[in-house]
């Protein structure tokens, strides 16, 4: 195993305790805590927390810090998941090669586990655990709220589910990628500006690094959908294209797209090491996105 898989593995477990010992303080009396924790532990890398880890090492950020927000930022991924496999959205059965919350469950389970995750987000970001400014605070929630919602996550997924079907031209698709997954990645890199009180200009530039990372993210993903393992991936694969998805695998072809995503990996890497040697960890994380098989 890599260094980087280590430190990767490393980051995740942390994020996991922390949730876990978030989840070990709700009212136990909810039925929606099993579905909840049964669609936010269901096996992913935890990738965003680790882009938060990260970006807050080249600023000196306190650990304990960046694996709060990190968490609440992987509920809020979890609860995007769990919609997005809905039977009105993408229609999957599998995830990680483990039933869907709406399958393993029913339907308006599903529903408001992922609603519950949503605004668990904002609860373990307004807590006393994460020992911040409450201008500080408010900042956080405000963006996050504006990046999951009808700016970012929300509305790519929407623009993803009308392309469906349709000629969709490059810079449609790249934008549509860039809110529905870029955003939230915006958001793992923007917040620590936001915690280390830069000027606008510098959060600018380190929110627009995290958006490029969600969109190379996205590409892989296209790509390994493409011509992924489906014992790996852990769902069937190629069902972009039976779905009519718009994705640039489907619009370029495959070896474009890799052209494309190697492309946009050297303009992430340039942006990262103007932040020197404290940001290598981070150019670990991209190098790692391209290599990926699921």
């Amino acid at each position: 195993m890599s260094i980087f898989s280590n430190k990767l593995n490393t980051i995740a477990s942390n994020t996991n305790s922390y949730l876990k010992s978030f989840f070990l303080k709700q009212k136990s009396n909810s039925y929606l805590l099993q579905p909840m924790k049964y669609g936010v532990f269901s096996g992913g890398k935890r990738f965003r927390s680790t882009i938060v880890v990260n970006t807050g090492r080249i600023f000196n950020i306190d650990y304990k810090k960046l694996i709060i927000i990190g968490s609440a930022i992987e509920c809020i991924h979890s609860y995007s998941l769990i919609h997005d496999d809905l039977p009105s959205m993408d229609n999957d059965e599998l995830r990680r090669g483990k039933l869907t919350v709406h399958k393993k469950f029913n339907e308006f389970t599903a529903i408001l586990a992922g609603n519950s995750l949503l605004t668990l987000a904002f609860e373990i970001l307004s807590g006393n655990n994460l020992q911040l400014s409450q201008n500080y605070k408010n900042e956080l929630i405000k963006t996050l709220s504006m990046c999951a919602g009808h700016s970012g996550l929300a509305g790519g997924q929407y623009s993803d589910l009308t392309f469906e079907n349709k000629s969709i031209l490059k810079k449609n698709i790249i934008n549509m990628q860039k809110k529905k997954t870029g955003e939230l990645f915006g958001f793992c890199c923007e917040s620590i500006a936001i915690i280390k009180g830069v000027n606008s200009i510098k959060r600018k530039k380190l929110k627009e690094i995290g958006i490029n990372i969600g969109l190379l993210f996205q590409i892989v993903d296209d790509l390994i959908d493409y011509k992924g393992d489906s014992m790996i991936v852990g769902k069937p694969t190629r069902s972009d294209e039976k779905k009519g998805k718009a994705t640039l695998v489907n619009l370029l072809g495959y070896e474009e797209t890799i052209n494309f995503a190697k492309n946009l990996k050297k303009k992430i890497n340039q942006q990262i090491k103007k932040y020197g040697t404290k940001a290598n960890d981070l150019l670990d994380s991209v190098e790692f996105i391209l290599k990926r098989k699921f």
